[in-house]
């Protein structure tokens, strides 16, 4: 059979041009679209935007009063009263007040202390008077040394191979964030939006990872035929579902917004495309170089007994991924967990915890990823078995 760098590579070669260039002409237009006016159905609703805000950081100074008011359940809410310095916008260096004593629940209130560097949020009335609202904590340099941890553990641990794994990194974010999102405004279909961006960026991930060879072509290729088959699977089973994709609160506040209405749905398929395609590669680079090495240790093998042999490290391996795979949805779902023992309405009995769109989401999420990892394991093994050469295997990069 022809090799298969030769007949793929014009055509991934296009596929990355593409992807990649006709995105960024509308991206200006995408950031600067408005709500629309009308739409249908659940997109109807029109987020609006009061104009007499601020968004600005703030230091707190004092901490004026605390109250710890008892729950029901025996927890405590803890309300305060403090005083803040604004640090930056209009009001830098203007000291104002924030009191959140009263009657008034917040479930998610955070504890602050003096000294704590905080958003705040400042409203003006029409008749002219203020308001000002602690929002959250200020986060942006824990999370910028974190990720300086990250980079130096990486490129110790790994060399080479870690900096083209954080070059991989960052063409990710870029592919989401300068395509994927700037063409779901525009009202591109978020499914297709999604799995032609991250089929790109796997493919380059794949060739600066591995290099370009056959290795990386039967990789590709493994990955675009899991893809296929899970985007038709997750499809279905939405449908057969009947889930709409606004299960989640974040959805609230898309909700109008963008040149055309955003279709939730697709959002929700394309979330678990690249939820699964972010656990494919390491299934199938794995499979694949498992293939490579029981070759290399002995080439006059026929391809059937190097799958029998390779489909057995493949077991192991979906063992683990799966698992793997599962508890990563369950971290991130965590809450919706409990509501499977709180036996309180409407969540009685397991039945109707199922049947609520948040968990059933969770659930299709979650297996449907599965699924996709599974097959990703019998299919790049048998591509590796039947068409990787002794010869692509002394030759390629690692």
């Amino acid at each position: 059979m022809p090799d298969l760098r030769k007949s793929l590579k014009g055509f991934f070669v296009c596929i990355i041009a593409v992807s990649f260039l006709l995105p960024f002409g509308a991206k200006a237009e995408a950031t600067g679209t408005k709500p629309n006016e009308a739409a249908s159905g659940t997109q109807a609703i029109v987020q609006t935007v009061e104009p007499d805000t601020e968004l600005f950081e703030a230091q707190v100074i004092q901490v004026v009063e605390q109250r710890e008011v008892p729950r029901p359940d025996g927890s405590y809410n803890t309300q305060q009263h403090l005083r803040l310095k604004a640090l930056t916008g209009k009001l830098t260096g203007r000291e104002f007040e924030f009191n959140s004593i009263g009657e008034i629940d917040a479930v998610s209130a955070n504890i602050y202390r003096v000294g704590d560097r905080v958003m705040a949020n400042r409203q003006v009335g029409p008749d002219g008077t203020e308001d000002f609202y602690v929002v959250d904590f200020v986060r942006r340099w824990p999370l910028f040394w974190l990720t300086i941890l990250f980079v130096i553990i990486v490129i110790i641990v790994s060399a080479g191979k870690g900096l083209r794994a954080l070059l991989g990194l960052s063409i990710s974010f870029a592919g989401i964030m300068g395509i994927a999102i700037p063409l779901i405004f525009r009202g591109w279909s978020p499914l297709w939006v999604w799995v032609s961006t991250a089929s790109a960026v796997f493919i380059v991930l794949v060739y600066l990872s591995e290099g370009i060879n056959k290795k990386s072509n039967l990789a590709v290729v493994s990955a675009f035929i899991c893809l296929v088959l899970t985007a038709i699977l997750a499809s279905f089973f939405t449908w057969w579902s009947r889930l709409t994709g606004m299960a989640q609160e974040e959805t609230m506040f898309l909700i109008g917004l963008g040149k055309k209405g955003i279709d939730f749905s697709g959002l929700f398929l394309a979330g678990i495309m690249v939820g699964t395609l972010g656990v494919l590669d390491d299934m199938i680079l794995g499979q694949i170089e498992a293939v490579s090495q029981i070759k290399a240790a002995n080439p006059s093998l026929p391809p059937a007994r190097v799958v029998t042999l390779a489909l057995r490290v493949g077991h192991t391996h979906i063992g683990a991924m799966v698992n793997t795979l599962f508890l990563a949805y369950a971290g991130a779902s965590l809450p919706l967990l409990l509501l499977f023992s709180v036996k309180q309405p409407p969540f009685l009995t397991f039945a109707q915890v199922v049947n609520n769109e948040t968990v059933a989401s969770e659930i299709v999420r979650t297996l449907i990823g599965s699924i996709g990892l599974v097959l990703a394991m019998p299919i790049s093994t048998y591509l590796a078995a039947y068409h990787l050469k002794s010869k692509n295997v002394v030759s390629s990069k690692h």
